[in-house]
């Protein structure tokens, strides 16, 4: 099983998910291209993004759908999705949930 993106709350209740197959392929080259918060995604357990840190995230994800192959655009837009319902109530993380 690949990485999978979850809108949790404090409580750990998943809101909504993303499961897109090609979401480590993303997170791998926002690691080569030393992306502070993408490219730092543990492929193995949870990486967790505030509210705050969404503010640095999001544009690094248009980045890269911008300049990615198909499935890695699609599965960051698939991703962009998601902090809208994180910033819409207080206490929601966005989740990339490692293998």
């Amino acid at each position: 099983m690949g990485i999978s993106v979850e809108v949790r709350t404090y409580t750990g209740a998943v809101e909504a998910t993303c499961v897109h197959p090609a979401i480590a392929a993303l997170c791998r080259r926002a690691a080569s291209q030393n992306l502070p918060l993408l490219g730092c995604v543990d492929p193995y357990d949870d990486t967790v993004f505030n509210r705050l840190q969404l503010k640095v995230l999001v544009p690094e994800l248009r980045a890269m759908a911008d300049g990615s192959n198909a499935d890695e655009a699609e599965a960051a837009h698939e991703i962009l999705a998601l902090p809208a319902q994180v910033e819409r109530k207080a206490h929601r993380y966005l989740v990339f949930n490692g293998d």
